[in-house]
């Protein structure tokens, strides 16, 4: 079983690259509490360990160069955020659905057949996106774990 943390980490680059994605070219104030959930701050104003690795993950895309803002409101949010090209060719590309997946690895097949099984994903190739999207929907972490890690290692 992975750490919990690259888990969280793998569903918040998830949701957010999704959510840029259906925005795309258009930028946007994205807020951490639409990736990782409600948040409340302590009686000093500090938020929570897992907000703050969600702000991280946020910046980490930037730093890599699959996203780019202007500037964050506080720790609030990242705002006027966009694709990159990287970013929008990761996602927009196809790949292989099944042998390139086991190519990976066999335990990443198995984790997304489930995934692909049930989706609206049909024939051998499909973009990246609607993997990401699959994987959501599904609710796996595994899924969504093994499909960023394709992503995020290409």
């Amino acid at each position: 079983m992975g750490d919990i943390h690259i888990s969280d980490f793998h569903k918040d680059t998830a949701k957010a690259l999704n959510v840029l994605y259906g925005c795309f070219p258009r930028k946007l104030t994205l807020f951490v509490e639409d990736i990782a959930g409600p948040d409340s701050p302590d009686e000093f104003g500090l938020h929570s360990p897992r907000h703050m690795a969600c702000l991280s993950a946020l910046i980490w895309l930037a730093d890599e160069g699959y996203i780019r803002y202007e500037d964050t409101i506080r720790q609030e949010a990242v705002d006027q955020v966009t694709l990159t090209h990287k970013g929008f060719t990761l996602l927009s590309g196809f790949i292989s659905c099944r042998s390139r997946l086991a190519n990976q690895a066999t335990h990443i097949n198995a984790q997304l057949d489930p995934i692909l099984d049930n989706s609206d994903i049909d024939g051998d190739f499909a973009p990246a996106i609607d993997l990401v999207r699959a994987a959501l929907k599904g609710g796996s972490s595994n899924a969504v774990d093994a499909i960023m890690q394709i992503l995020l290692n290409r």
